[in-house]
């Protein structure tokens, strides 16, 4: 495996190759990250991985400062996955002026959910995802595959509406979401919970998962229920000392509430939530 630090190093690297596989990261990488690497191992003729941390997606008070830099570790387990590129930019590398040109996704995706509580988040996950694709695929002749894991789900949707609105040659593949065995989905930020916190983080799994059978066994009432049904799940999670940002029940295609009409094919729908327990804010989802 090699590792390279600049778009140039990168570009050459990848001469000999047509069709790169990419997984794009912000380091600290755990089970989630290496299986997207092993299931883009087949996808193409080279696996390429990039390790980033991006300020543009952090908020000021959010954990940009502290965020864990663990490339050394990451590289040994990337290689052990089947990584033939890590590409480790310096931030002057990809940001070597102030990024005044932006990609701005549509309100209508970009501004609810999580975009609606951490503001110009998917601005700055736009922007850094555009300006990687051209490092890694601008010279690619053969197919280009884009691997992101579903448990950010909306940032994988924002990322394929994305590729799609700019007739980017890029196939965008969503992995499932990777789990511990008591079911709270990995996640990089897992290792900033305390060890009572981590006890009870699967509340929040086990919170949409009851929430999704209850949007099932009441689909024929959706959306008159649904309310009601997310109200009280986010209660539930409050009462236990949880911060909830949100709780709810939307259509897979686009991330609306759904309509009275959704309620034929209840299959459609996912549950999302974010919540934070102690400083440590968490998010996950389930399809129903």
């Amino acid at each position: 495996m090699k590792l390279v630090h600049t778009t140039e190093e990168l570009r050459a690297a990848m001469r000999p190759y047509n069709s790169p596989a990419f997984v794009p990261t912000m380091g600290n990488l755990h089970d989630g990250h290496l299986n997207l690497v092993r299931s883009a191992k087949p996808l193409g003729d080279l696996v390429v991985s990039s390790i980033f941390v991006n300020r543009l997606q952090f908020a000021p008070h959010e954990d940009f400062d502290s965020y864990p830099r663990t490339l050394k570790a990451d590289c040994d387990r990337l290689e052990q996955a089947g990584c033939d590129i890590v590409f480790a930019p310096l931030e002057k590398e990809l940001y070597p002026v102030p990024q005044l040109f932006k990609v701005h996704p549509p309100g209508e995706i970009g501004d609810i959910l999580e975009g609606h509580f951490r503001p110009g988040f998917f601005i700055g996950v736009c922007t850094v995802v555009m300006k990687l694709f051209q490092c890694v695929f601008s010279e690619a002749k053969g197919p280009r595959y884009a691997l992101f894991g579903k448990k950010d789900y909306q940032q994988q949707m924002v990322i394929k509406r994305m590729v799609q609105q700019y007739a980017m040659p890029i196939t965008v593949i969503a992995g499932e979401t990777q789990r511990a065995a008591d079911g709270l989905a990995l996640s990089s930020r897992n290792g900033y919970l305390s060890e009572p916190e981590r006890a009870e983080a699967v509340q929040l799994s086990l919170t949409l998962r009851t929430l999704a059978r209850e949007a099932l066994a009441t689909a024929e009432a959706m959306p008159q229920q649904l309310n009601a049904l997310e109200s009280r799940a986010m209660h539930a999670l409050a009462t236990r000392g949880w911060q909830p940002d949100y709780i709810t029940v939307r259509r897979r295609a686009d991330l609306l509430a759904p309509q009275a009409a959704d309620a034929v094919t209840p299959e459609s729908l996912v549950v999302l939530g974010a919540a934070r327990l102690g400083n440590t804010r968490l998010i996950d989802n389930f399809e129903v």
